[in-house]
């Protein structure tokens, strides 16, 4: 097929062999669940169905609810991040007619979320998101949530092989899988190939690395595919990281599939989890019980007869689409640098890596809080079109990898992206500050940590960071101990709270410090015993960064100064920002919340993750 051909088919529903195997459309779309949705939208705003039931309902359409009334959060899956051009246009167009804010928002789990969205336009929005093979079907509720992956999958260096196909046959094995639609929580799954482990296998429910060994079977000489399992890792209120349950499991005959399907079956039965919902991942299991009991109790489901009742084969399943055949060709004309050779170089250093393909890089895409705006969906979706030929992953960092772009194109992707405001260098560095959305939309939300994710970006741009191992820090930040921003593995974190001075309320956060996401396994940091005011969150980076360019030792990481030094030398660095101002007119900017006019209080619904 010619190369134009395959691109102009790629995320459409014209041809549905392509449809089986595009970015995007990895979860089948049933159109009956939108007019469900609709039916199910309309009865209960006329007053017919009771609100617990009709949360239950939307919940595994994806559709959430948020701190302010009558509006929603819409999650849309990108099972391992991918995504078409065609698919950013789509978002673009719901963006512009449904969304308020007129952005959507990366998650740290790969997926897109649009926020403040009217219920009686919900239906609407992802049912045209379906036409373009984009589906929110159990993006949230106690289901199996979005699968996510290496976004550097199939074109990195250091992968053992790519585990994009059979990430694939595990989200369309089970969505809409009948033991997984009530388990007694959620459940998040990560797959990746790589010894640097960018999927973060270490916090999942479920994870999966890539492993091979020689055949056992004399009829099938050679290497043999499969993965080691993990099962319960999490953050939040008990941070544990996921534990080997078995070191290998083949992957060519489902018994990936099966062992899970065990696993979740195992987890689904235990009732005394249900009680307390907010307390009842499957890590609580695993702390309790111990690994070896989880996988005794598997080996036993596995003597079922309902493994006999169940299709494992992946023939049908796997995610197969060969990118190369669509990957562009050398350009006929390129620009280069012409007087802007340094600041190139600086977004090549930080932006761009060399695929194992020849000819060819990946350029991530720094996203500023994850948030997107309309004509930056279009514009990046131009881009690919015009420079990439395939398409591209979110990550969990909530930025954007561009993949089989042509070395000779790297400028012109740059100069396209400086013009939607995307061409900042430092993907995964100081600047690139990870948050949730905290109190901007979100129950459970304590603090603004989009508000102080803005400050503190602001604050660690003007300090002009030329240290190449200080540029490498990372920090994220949490509206509430939950952390979804992961604040549990940065190199600094936070997490919303608040400190109480008589009759008034300063918004704070607790900060942890030497945490790792990436090199192979997770670490997560110390608590610092502090409790910050928000508003001087700022100037305590600024103090440990410019403490850790002067005191470290040569090529010391930022993580082994914090082993070396001890928490106590970095409390002590900021203790008197911990000190709380009484009440008064000169202090009143510090009882407001940042990005916010009015005196903090602290204000938690019940949040809908564990319904």
């Amino acid at each position: 097929m010619e190369q134009a051909s395959i691109q102009a088919n790629r995320g459409t529903l014209e041809d549905p062999e392509v449809l089986q195997n595009v970015p995007g459309h990895v979860i089948p779309i049933l159109q009956r669940e939108y007019d469900d949705f609709k039916t199910e939208a309309t009865k209960f705003l006329a007053g017919d169905t009771e609100e617990d039931e009709f949360i239950k309902f939307r919940l595994k359409q994806g559709v959430y609810g948020q701190r302010q009334p009558d509006v929603q959060m819409v999650r849309v899956k990108l099972p391992f991040g991918g995504v078409t051009p065609e698919q950013l246009d789509a978002f673009a167009d719901v963006v512009e007619k449904y969304v308020p804010l007129r952005k959507g928002h990366i998650t740290t789990r790969q997926n897109i979320q649009m926020h403040h969205v009217p219920l009686v336009e919900a239906e609407q929005l992802i049912r045209e998101l379906g036409e373009a093979g984009l589906s929110s079907r159990e993006g949230c509720g106690n289901t199996m949530r979005n699968v996510t992956g290496d976004p550097w999958a199939g074109v990195a260096k250091d992968e053992l092989f790519d585990l994009t196909p059979y990430a694939g046959a595990y989200v369309r094995y089970f969505v809409r899988h009948p033991t997984t639609q009530g388990m007694p929580r959620k459940v998040k799954t990560s797959f990746d190939g790589s010894p640097r482990d960018r999927a973060i296998s270490g916090i999942h429910d479920v994870a999966f690395r890539a492993r091979v060994r020689e055949s056992s079977d004399p009829s099938r000489p050679g290497e043999v595919r499969g993965v080691e399992m993990l099962v319960g890792g999490g953050t939040s209120i008990m941070p544990r990281e996921a534990l080997v349950l078995y070191d290998f499991l083949e992957l060519d005959n489902g018994e990936y599939l099966r062992v899970t399907e065990a696993v979740m079956r195992v987890f689904d039965r235990q009732e005394w989890l249900r009680v307390n919902r907010a307390r009842a991942r499957i890590k609580v299991f695993v702390d309790k019980y111990g690994i070896d009991e989880l996988r005794k109790q598997v080996e036993e489901e596995l003597q079922g007869d309902w493994v006999a009742e169940r299709d494992f084969s992946l023939e049908h399943r796997l995610f197969v689409d060969d990118e190369r055949e669509s990957a562009p060709a050398p350009p006929q004309s390129y620009g280069s640098p012409n007087g802007d050779l340094q600041a190139y170089e600086r977004f090549c250093s930080a932006n761009v890596e060399e695929q194992k393909q020849d000819g060819y890089v990946t350029v991530e895409v720094k996203v500023t809080r994850g948030d997107l705006t309309p004509e930056q969906f279009r514009g990046l979706a131009q881009i690919m079109r015009d420079h990439c030929g395939g398409y591209a992953r979110t990550t969990v960092q909530q930025n954007i990898v561009l993949r089989w772009v042509r070395e000779e194109s790297i400028y012109d992707v740059w100069q396209a992206l400086g013009e939607l405001g995307l061409g900042e260098p430092g993907s995964r560095e100081i600047t690139d500050v990870v948050s949730c959305p905290g109190t901007d939309s979100c129950k459970l939300g304590i603090t603004s940590s989009m508000g102080l994710n803005q400050a503190v970006q602001e604050r660690v741009e003007e300090m002009h960071i030329t240290d190449a191992l200080a540029r490498r820090i990372h920090i994220k930040m949490s509206g509430c101990p939950n952390g979804c921003g992961q604040h549990h593995i940065a190199d600094i974190g936070f997490y919303g709270a608040s400190i109480k001075v008589g009759e008034h309320t300063i918004p704070a956060y607790i900060p942890h410090v030497g945490g790792v996401d990436e090199g192979g396994s997770v670490k997560f940091g110390q608590r610092l015993k502090l409790r910050l005011p928000a508003k001087r969150i700022p100037e305590a980076i600024d103090r440990w960064v410019r403490h850790y360019e002067a005191e470290r030792n040569d090529q010391e990481s930022w993580g082994e100064f914090v082993a070396r030094v001890g928490a106590e030398d970095l409390e002590a660095r900021v203790k008197e920002l911990s000190l709380p101002a009484d009440f008064g007119l000169e202090t009143m900017n510090e009882f407001i919340d940042w990005n916010r006019s009015v005196p903090f209080e602290v204000i938690r619904g019940e949040g809908e993750c564990a319904v």
